[in-house]
């Protein structure tokens, strides 16, 4: 940490000059900084900070004033997952609370997986007193060593003077530039001091925010732009790769904006989805290894490929050589200067703020009266959305997945929250759901953690009451912290929790029946004994149904989303159903596999990946 503090203006707080401990001071930081819910688990090490809070509700309910609920998970992964939920949700950062030692390590993967998504949270860590850490004591971990590879920043308070401006500064990394995680690991006794409170300050971090300064003052000048619509006007199948930046950065509207102005088709990532709304005609849905084929086939077949806040990942650019092999151009927007030219070679590029400039676009596009002819490219992707449609053996007398997706998705029109495990059924999801805006798509992108869905939507609960939230989740990816149904009953949180059942480990099946003939190492989860349907009753679920018959789908699933409170609904699908299209490991679009019910340009020879090309 730095050595000094910005002092701040004296009186600019209304309890600015009073004395507090440093468990108050944390507290009364996150109720300025517009916190409305706190997650987490107490322990030794944080206990003041959690009698803190207690102290400053006690005080807001008798001042009739709004308290922050401080909501208590089965786990600290799930207190972690649940800020990551709240924030996806509501543009907002999360606040994550635990204790030292395995509370602070529980949330290791959760911080690894805001990173990887760019998402804004704060977990604050409580750790022993100042004179025990080196010494192995009690519930000791050495988090910042564990945390600075793997969070945005990462805090170690031992000068308590510098606690307020350090939780302040916390916020503002943790939502500025390209947003991320950001810990504080604050020592018992940092906690308990007394010192005063001054309302308002933080920590001199000159390199972060001169360069914060910069991305602010990135301004797309008017010859960047002129440039950018000379590609454009050379293109005769320009498509915009939208991709979670869009979201990041709330650049949705200004993207929409320039893509119906200019009558630009849009594709997402997994991350992108919500970027653009999918029911809208420029909407070619999301392309990648398991995105739609006509989504992938456009992306071979464009010429002019704008890439606005998305990174070229393994999973959209497998084979970087290949990915939009008939592009003349491409350009780039990003927030993050290291993501241009990371991948794959761009022609144009700027790095800034993605609303700023996308408005800049549209607007010089319209001074100049751009008003392009894709009337060919709009009936080649017409005919690509037809030929190519999403479809599945819809005769089958087995509950298919896809069918009970189409369902929900029928009732809800795009416009509930949706987050889910990571599996099969995510990517059924991401298929067969729509989504109008943004922010109601939540799903572990990067990193692919199974069992963020459950406790994503109840974070995600807190952060949006008035809307409908579901879990669309999978066997395997729930056991993972389905403790946390327990929380959505304590709560009484109108959660909605599915549940597709194939016995195991879908996706990793799906793989194993592809690529290693057919053994099931590990994955075959027919034997186990878990009643699902029990569970959640156990939990506290007054609507826990289980749903087997084909016939039977519509009637429940309606009654299972109109049901007022948390709810329960274990589907029994059909274990062979599999994620189509997929593109192999070290493959490109044209090797695709879109399976017996999609229309494939190409035949495909499946072939059996190398070490180096798993998952």
């Amino acid at each position: 940490m730095t050595d000094t503090v910005i002092q701040p203006r004296p009186g600019a707080h209304p309890l600015a000059g009073q004395a507090m401990s440093g468990a108050r001071m944390i507290m009364q930081v996150l109720a300025d900084e517009g916190v409305t819910a706190i997650f987490g688990y107490s322990g030794g090490a944080i206990l003041p900070t959690y009698d803190a809070v207690f102290l400053y509700n006690e005080a807001a309910r008798k001042a009739k004033e709004p308290e922050i609920p401080l909501i208590v998970p089965a786990n600290e992964q799930g207190a972690g997952f649940m800020a990551a939920g709240y924030a996806r949700a509501s543009g907002k950062v999360g606040v994550c609370l635990v204790t030292s030692g395995p509370g602070a390590t529980n949330t290791v993967t959760p911080v690894r997986d805001c990173m990887a998504d760019s998402i804004p949270i704060v977990v604050i860590c409580g750790q022993v007193a100042r004179a025990a850490i080196g010494t192995d004591a009690f519930q000791e971990a050495p988090v910042p060593s564990i945390m600075g590879s793997i969070a945005k920043h990462i805090f170690l308070v031992t000068d308590p003077q510098k606690l307020e401006a350090t939780v302040r500064t916390a916020f503002e990394i943790a939502r500025t530039g390209r947003p991320g995680p950001v810990v504080i690991d604050i020592p018992k006794d940092v906690q308990n001091w007394e010192g005063v409170f001054h309302g308002e300050g933080l920590l001199p971090i000159p390199g972060y925010r001169r360069r914060l300064r910069e991305l602010e003052a990135a301004t797309l000048e008017p010859a960047a732009a002129q440039r950018f619509f000379g590609l454009l006007g050379e293109a005769k199948r320009p498509l915009i790769y939208a991709g979670g930046g869009v979201i990041n950065g709330n650049a949705a509207a200004a993207l929409t904006a320039f893509a119906d102005a200019f009558r630009i088709p849009v594709v997402t990532t997994l991350m992108g989805i919500g970027a653009y709304d999918t029911t809208r005609e420029g909407s070619l849905r999301m392309l990648g290894m398991h995105g739609a084929a006509f989504a992938n086939y456009a992306a071979d077949d464009c010429d002019f490929l704008i890439a606005v806040g998305a990174r070229f990942d393994d999973r959209v650019a497998g084979v970087p050589a290949k990915f939009a092999p008939k592009a003349k151009a491409i350009a780039h927007l990003d927030v993050d200067r290291a993501e241009v030219n990371k991948v794959k070679r761009v022609q144009w590029s700027h790095i800034g703020l993605l609303a700023p400039a996308l408005e800049v676009l549209t607007a010089h596009g319209r001074a100049q009266r751009f008003a392009p002819d894709y009337a060919a490219w709009a009936a080649e992707l017409a005919a690509l959305k037809q030929t190519h449609a999403m479809n599945y053996d819809r005769d089958s007398s087995l509950i298919q997945p896809y069918y009970v997706i189409e369902e929900i998705n029928r009732h809800t029109k795009g416009q509930a929250i949706i987050s889910t495990g990571v599996g099969q059924h995510q990517m059924w999801a991401a298929q067969y759901c729509d989504f109008v805006a943004p922010r109601l798509w939540l799903t572990s992108g990067s990193m692919g953690t199974m069992g963020f869905g459950l406790p994503a939507a109840i974070g995600a609960q807190f952060a949006v009451p008035s809307r409908l939230v579901i879990d669309i989740d999978g066997d395997s990816s729930i056991r993972m912290n389905i403790g946390e149904l327990e929380t959505a009953t304590t709560y009484d949180l109108p959660v909605k929790v599915v549940v597709l059942n194939n016995f195991g480990d879908g996706m990793v099946k799906q793989w194993q029946k592809l690529f290693f003939k057919g053994r099931l190492s590990a994955s075959d989860k027919s034997l186990h004994k878990k009643d699902f349907v029990k569970a959640a009753q156990a939990d506290g679920f007054r609507y826990a149904v289980r749903l087997e018959k084909k016939a039977d789908v519509p009637r429940v699933i309606a009654e299972f989303l109109a049901f007022a409170g948390p709810a329960f609904l274990e589907v029994m699908i059909d274990p062979d159903a599999g994620v189509y299209p997929m593109v192999g490991p070290g493959q490109a679009y044209d090797e695709m596999i879109t399976g017996e019910h999609i229309a494939s340009r190409h035949p495909v020879d499946i072939k059996t990946p190398g070490p180096s090309e798993m998952f």
